[in-house]
């Protein structure tokens, strides 16, 4: 299926440019999704795939960089206050909806790593605009073993006003760690509209306080959601996912462990395992797109890329008990 791009600036309620994009089907569409990219990501180049494949398959995509990240304006990736961030995604998100072509249109949200927490915190604003949520190795709870200690946390919160934008925060190379096919990791560090270097404090405070705010609050989480992760990811540990399909309150919850996945399950992996992710993704939102939607809750770690036996069966890793940043340190997730 043929696919329209298109490009438009707008404004914020704080006056800030914001970049958005979206992907169109030459047809109705099935139904709208709305993008919510990563810590330090964007939508119109990095997030093209993702908005191209689902378009083809007869969605409306709709993506918006953050303030502070890709095309839009502001310091880079300088989050200020994480609600911000939400409150954009939301107002863009609902602009788009209440458009006449669009209003008997269901609408989902996807977020990917850090953008799962801003779709997941959408969806808070108004639980029953929403009619479904994609979320893909998303943030939203701190495993225990790395959590920084209270003390820690005290000290940087007294000198956050202070030094807000200093890049000071340690962090691992998250691209190196994210994306696994060497040459989309190296096309990825190509892009100048990624932010590449340390977080900064306050950014970094943001991300851990809206982690530990929906870790203490996942049973409020009642949106039919897909959630998926690989079991390889050291950027954020799959078992951030479990945690929330086992908490969330959703009726219609499904979860998806890939073996041997990293990270960047939508655009690090190979061709292959990237179609296997984006089948079980359209396969999801086709069920829930049609008005005669089950309930259903399922939890499922099988996947097509899971190693091979001499049977020639696949070898199933069990599904993990989760939480979730693996490196014992202050970091971004993508």
């Amino acid at each position: 299926m043929e696919v329209e791009y298109q490009e438009e600036y707008i404004k914020n309620s704080r006056g800030v440019q914001l970049f958005t994009c979206r992907w169109l089907p030459l047809c109705s569409p099935k139904a709208l999704v709305f993008l919510c990219h990563g810590y330090g990501m964007e939508c119109g180049d990095f997030m093209k795939g993702c908005g191209t494949k689902l378009a083809s398959y007869g969605y409306a995509v709709f993506g918006i960089d953050y303030e502070g990240h890709g095309r839009s304006m502001g310091a880079r990736c300088y989050i200020k206050k994480f609600d911000d961030i939400v409150d954009d995604c939301s107002n863009y998100f609902k602009l788009v909806s209440g458009k006449e072509e669009y209003k008997n249109k269901k609408r989902f949200l996807y977020g990917e790593s850090m953008g799962g927490a801003v779709a997941l915190l959408v969806h808070k604003k108004d639980v029953h605009f929403w009619h479904g949520a994609i979320l893909v190795a998303p943030m939203c709870k701190i495993s225990e073993k790395v959590k920084p200690h209270p003390l820690v946390i005290n000290i940087l919160t007294k000198v956050e006003d202070l030094i807000p934008t200093w890049k000071i925060v340690p962090t691992k190379d998250v691209i190196e760690a994210a994306f696994k096919d060497p040459l989309k990791r190296q096309e990825i560090r190509g892009n100048k509209l990624i932010y590449q270097e340390k977080p900064r404090l306050k950014t970094a405070l943001e991300l851990l306080r809206t982690s530990m705010s929906l870790e203490d609050t996942l049973s409020e989480v009642t949106i039919p959601f897909f959630v998926l992760h690989g079991e390889a990811d050291t950027v954020t540990d799959p078992e951030v996912s479990k945690a929330l399909y086992t908490q969330a309150s959703s009726k219609d919850k499904t979860i998806k462990l890939y073996p041997g996945m990293w990270h960047g399950l939508t655009a690090g992996e190979t061709d292959h395992n990237i179609d296997i992710v984006f089948g079980d993704i359209i396969s999801w939102l086709d069920k829930r797109s049609s008005d005669e939607c089950t309930t259903t809750s399922t939890c499922s770690n099988i996947s097509a890329t899971a190693s091979r036996t001499s049977q020639g069966k696949a070898s199933l890793s069990p599904v993990q008990q989760t939480c979730g940043w693996k490196t014992p340190r202050l970091h971004s997730a993508m």
